[in-house]
């Protein structure tokens, strides 16, 4: 099944099932992060980024299935429900947030292979990479960038 819903921005209203979904997609993409490292990120999430975030859910029969986070050109995070990968709903939102800023930067762990993947097939490309989190802790990430070949679009 494919993504049929729609793309709206966030409500505060959303804040709680999009801290749901975010820790069940987190802990379904991040098996390498403790339980601890979990919450701690969990209430940087809900206290920090979704508050200080330009937040753009998917919307689908009245459920949310995912959120993209933006902090200008920066994808704060992509989240999916685990229950709906492979559904065209990250896609979806990259390329509603590429309309919007025209090029975009994230940062991504090296050992979740498989966003790392799902950015490439998008068309990202590594700009760099540093060997501790934000967290200071020694899990490697990859910065990566999409910008359209035309350099265009919006922002």
């Amino acid at each position: 099944m494919t993504f049929t819903g729609l793309i709206r921005c966030a409500t505060p209203d959303d804040f709680p099932c999009l801290l749901d979904l975010w820790l069940r997609a987190s802990r379904h993409g991040h098996p390498f992060l403790s339980a601890e490292q979990i919450d701690r990120q969990y209430q940087l999430v809900r206290d920090v980024y979704i508050p200080k975030a330009e937040m753009w859910v998917t919307e689908e029969e009245g459920r949310l299935t995912g959120f993209v986070a933006l902090l200008d050109h920066l994808v704060g995070g992509l989240f999916v429900d685990p229950h709906d990968h492979g559904r065209g709903i990250g896609r979806a939102l990259i390329a509603h947030a590429l309309t919007l800023r025209g090029h975009l930067l994230l940062g991504v762990y090296t050992r979740n292979e498989g966003a790392v993947a799902f950015y490439r097939r998008l068309g990202f490309t590594e700009v760099g990479r540093q060997p501790h989190d934000d967290d200071g802790l020694p899990f490697e990430v990859m910065a990566m960038a999409l910008i359209p070949p035309d350099g265009q679009g919006g922002g």
